[in-house]
């Protein structure tokens, strides 16, 4: 008697990526959830998650830090890295985010768990230096800024534009919104800040960071910033997102020495709200519509958007689901 076998085609297998990052504002972990929805087995190592595992070892490290100039903790997170990886074993891709946290030799010992290793760098060189990354360490690293393409040849990528939570609509409340960082561009936020009260133009300004007491203090005293509201810990996504929606204009101020396209662009094209930016290098995208986004200059700003839409090959072009496609070839 003959039997026949049943020769299905097996299917390919899926890839395992990993995705290591501190993930500081909760972005990242949209890699993750867009590479399982394309079926890859993804996950996250976020960095900035390991704690202290008691008030004991959180009272050693900061003797060592006041004493010895030494941060224990920032040894244990690299450890804590290569031992999720023993965990989790070999990855057919694994990306760094921001990979001037982790000092070489750490990357080169991640790299022995992966047969392709990548960097995206979310910040400039000029900011986060990786020169001594560049060689020998990375399979490939992907930038937006378009200065350090050009002079260290990195992989041209931008921002993503990731999906937001399903939030009830509501009435816009604030003309202008800023979330952003308590560092060196809070001088010009605050000088925004006078020109809009001069003009009678309703906006909320937040700077955020570990120094807030610090300057609300000062701001108390002083009254310097007297238009910022410094905020300690940071907004939720959620909470973000429920912010913008509120507001008719979202604020872009880059750093000094960026030239890419910072989350809040992408972040006001996936709501479809119009940006005020100083980044003149926006530009050179095409996303600029002069209906949408206002470029900052020194007069007083015009703030005449119109209700038109971001075209819908704009935002399908830079969703996150074209960025990982672009990233991992899935």
């Amino acid at each position: 008697m003959l039997y026949l076998c049943n020769l299905d085609k097996k299917k390919p297998m899926s890839q395992r990526i990993c995705i290591i990052s501190f993930d500081h504002w909760n972005y990242d972990k949209h890699i993750v959830t867009a590479l399982q929805k394309k079926g890859v087995e993804s996950f996250h190592i976020k960095i900035g998650g390991f704690k202290h595992s008691n008030l004991w070892t959180r009272f050693t490290n900061m003797l060592s830090k006041l004493i010895l100039n030494k941060n224990p903790k920032l040894q244990k997170r690299q450890g804590f890295i290569i031992n999720t990886l023993k965990n989790k074993g070999l990855q057919d891709q694994i990306l760094v985010l921001n990979p001037e946290l982790i000092e070489k030799k750490y990357h080169l010992e991640i790299k022995k768990y992966t047969s392709k290793y990548i960097a995206y760098l979310y910040d400039s060189v000029a900011r986060c230096p990786v020169e001594h990354l560049l060689d020998g360490v990375f399979d490939e690293i992907y930038s937006f800024d378009k200065k350090d393409i050009s002079k260290f040849g990195f992989k041209e990528t931008s921002n993503y534009i990731y999906d937001v939570p399903n939030l009830p609509e509501t009435s816009i409340k604030t003309d202008v919104i800023y979330i952003g960082s308590i560092d060196d561009r809070l001088n010009i936020v605050n000088e925004l800040g006078e020109k809009f009260e001069e003009n009678k133009i309703d906006f909320k300004f937040f700077a955020i960071g570990k120094k807030a007491t610090v300057f609300k203090l000062r701001q108390f005293l002083f009254k310097e910033n007297k238009h910022i509201k410094f905020k300690r810990n940071r907004f939720t996504q959620e909470e973000t997102i429920a912010i913008y929606k509120k507001s008719n204009v979202i604020l872009d101020i880059v750093r000094e020495n960026q030239t890419g396209l910072s989350f809040r662009i992408f972040e006001a094209i996936g709501l479809n709200k119009n940006v005020l930016t100083n980044n003149k290098n926006i530009l050179n995208y095409d996303i600029f519509n002069s209906n949408k986004i206002e470029i900052l200059t020194n007069s007083k700003p015009k703030l005449h958007f119109k209700t038109d839409k971001y075209p819908e090959e704009i935002q399908h072009k830079y969703h996150i689901d074209s960025w990982v496609k672009t990233i991992f070839k899935v």
